[in-house]
């Protein structure tokens, strides 16, 4: 069914569950919220996903995605315990977890339009200006989510500041 391999379904199944954790998240809080249930959720889902990537993937760029995907993992999971609570770690918690949720959509997406419908996809280019498309959609959410996520930090902080 849709081209894809038993392997093929372990990766997708395996990293599926990181898309609503990822939503609810950002919904909810603006953010992946690492210490929380759904954000060790996301981190395995994660993990999942982009180490199967080498195992199923079939274009070079899906390796630098597995890459980049889990750097960004470690770093935005990770930045608390080398920064200690602070703000610049909390910039790079939202900033490298955020671009984890954009390289889990962007394949998502391209995926999703290239396979469906079963046997005949909407986009069977990848200068397809319905995935182009998709893909500038996604990087402009990008742009706006993080100078967002940017701007409450820094607006959070200076009122900590006022109140010290």
């Amino acid at each position: 069914m849709f081209g894809i391999s038993t392997l093929g379904w372990v990766h997708t199944i395996g990293s599926l569950p990181a898309i609503p954790a990822a939503l609810y998240m950002i919904a909810r809080h603006g953010r992946i919220v690492p210490r929380s249930g759904l954000g060790a959720l996301y981190f395995v889902s994660m993990l999942i996903g982009a180490a199967t990537v080498f195992l199923v993937a079939h274009q070079p760029v899906s390796y630098g995605i597995g890459i980049a995907t889990i750097l960004l993992l470690l770093a935005g999971y990770g930045a608390e315990r080398v920064l200690r609570p602070s703000p610049a770690a909390r910039y790079v918690e939202i900033i490298c977890l955020t671009l984890s949720v954009f390289l889990l959509m962007l394949p998502t997406v391209t995926e999703i339009l290239r396979r469906v419908p079963d046997g005949h996809p909407l986009v069977t280019d990848l200068k397809s200006p319905l995935l182009l498309g998709a893909q500038g959609a996604l990087l402009a959410l990008l742009i706006v989510g993080l100078t967002a996520q940017i701007i409450y930090l820094r607006r959070a902080g200076q009122g900590r500041a006022k109140r010290s």
